[in-house]
């Protein structure tokens, strides 16, 4: 996870709000978009697999604050710009630190505990977290991508 979040730090670095807002197509997601998705997305697992809460149980202001991210699309493109890669950031870092800490506080029982009624089906806390971090990964992907074709960019980036 450490590994994987550097490298979206890495793809993200010295970018401008006018990159970050960057819309490649009419059907694309803006790099910040995609962050904040990725904020969104580590949110959503701290609450079903730290507090146990059913997928999509969440409270109101939860849901107000994390489901456009979450969900991406013509809501996020018309929502989410205007942000400094520090607000970016800052949110990722405090989404991990809280995922860290409460990891600290569990085991090996928690990590391979089924859940009978996740939404794709009986899986553990493991495959869960994997599933965040690869997630990851897949965006990392799209935000080189969009990176690339952002007007100006040099080949090498």
């Amino acid at each position: 996870m450490g590994f994987m979040r550097s490298q979206v730090y890495t793809s993200a670095k010295g970018m401008s709000v006018q990159d970050l807002d960057f819309l490649l197509d009419e059907k694309a997601n803006r790099i910040g978009a995609l962050l904040l998705h990725l904020a969104a997305t580590e949110t959503y697992y701290q609450l079903a697999t730290f507090e146990g809460k059913k997928w999509g149980s969440w409270a109101d202001g939860v849901k107000q604050k994390w489901d456009i991210p979450m969900n991406l699309g013509d809501a996020a493109r018309k929502a989410i710009t205007g942000n400094n890669l520090d607000y970016y950031v800052n949110l990722l870092k405090e989404t991990r630190e809280k995922t860290l800490a409460e990891f600290r506080k569990r085991d090996d029982q928690w990590l391979m505990a089924i859940d009978k009624d996740f939404p794709w089906g009986p899986t553990n806390n493991y495959c869960k977290w994997f599933h965040v971090t690869e997630h990851e990964a897949n965006h990392n992907g799209q935000i080189k991508l969009i990176k690339g074709r952002i007007p100006g960019a040099k080949p090498s980036e």
